[in-house]
């Protein structure tokens, strides 16, 4: 044997594999607590299958499930990549786990990056499960893919800089507050479930401007109307990114 064969080599894991295990670990915990999966799997799933089984809001010609579907997505989308994150997020930075995991090897950016990838990953089980329980109810999509991968991205990225903002300017119990509440306001105003239609002309000017708004409109015309790409919604969900990311990397605190 050697002299040095069990010569210990002290450093920093490999980057990628830091924030691979990083983002691991952020998934299992956000899929191991009840009150987020209530938010990001219950909840959109109860109202998908509630509304489109049963006549309760007027949602135009056609089936309900081919408009209610991708307003969910949406909901789904806001539900993980804002209303989770800015919670979770909120309360790390109260109990200190961020400014101790600032201080760890992983560069604050990278941990930044392993939350966005726990954020598309439950979104990718959100979909997944949304889109059979949709296909079991009737749902006949149309549209292009690349589109809906487009919009879905994008909303992720609006909302996930939203969130960050959020957790990172407001106390703990304010984010949890402020976060459920615009998710309950979003959930009736934004497209969701009640088309926008039926809300008064200025009130729908307003509406149409909401990240929520912009990717239910989005994703509606796409996989119900068959329509192109949806560039005014695009549009719309790019500012919307560019605003809360950029303010978010500006105003966070970790501490």
């Amino acid at each position: 044997m050697s002299a040095g064969t069990y010569t210990p080599a002290p450093g920093a894991a490999p980057l990628p594999r830091m924030i691979a295990a990083q983002a691991a670990l952020e998934t299992k915990m956000l899929l191991r607590n009840g009150e987020q999966l209530l938010l990001t799997v219950v909840i959109p799933t109860l109202l998908l299958v509630l509304f489109s089984s049963v006549d309760i809001v007027d949602t135009g010609s056609g089936k309900a499930v081919d408009f209610l579907t991708p307003g969910i997505l949406a909901l789904a989308v806001m539900s993980t990549a804002f209303t989770g994150q800015a919670i979770a997020t909120g309360f790390e930075r109260r109990y200190g786990v961020l400014k101790r995991l600032g201080a760890s090897p992983l560069p604050r950016w990278a941990l930044m990056t392993a939350k966005t990838l726990s954020v598309l990953v439950t979104e990718v089980l959100q979909v997944v499960l949304l889109v059979a329980i949709a296909f079991g109810l009737g749902w006949s999509p149309h549209g292009n893919p690349f589109a809906v991968l487009l919009l879905l991205v994008l909303g992720t990225a609006a909302f996930s800089g939203l969130g960050l903002l959020m957790a990172g300017t407001l106390k703990a119990e304010a984010t949890l507050a402020a976060a459920n509440l615009v998710f309950l306001l979003l959930l009736v105003g934004g497209g969701v479930i009640v088309p926008l239609d039926k809300f008064p002309d200025a009130a729908q000017s307003v509406l149409g401007l909401l990240p929520i708004s912009a990717l239910s409109d989005g994703l509606r015309d796409v996989l119900q109307h068959g329509a192109g790409m949806p560039w005014a919604d695009l549009g719309i969900l790019a500012v919307w990114a560019v605003v809360g990311l950029g303010a978010a990397g500006r105003f966070f605190r970790w501490e």
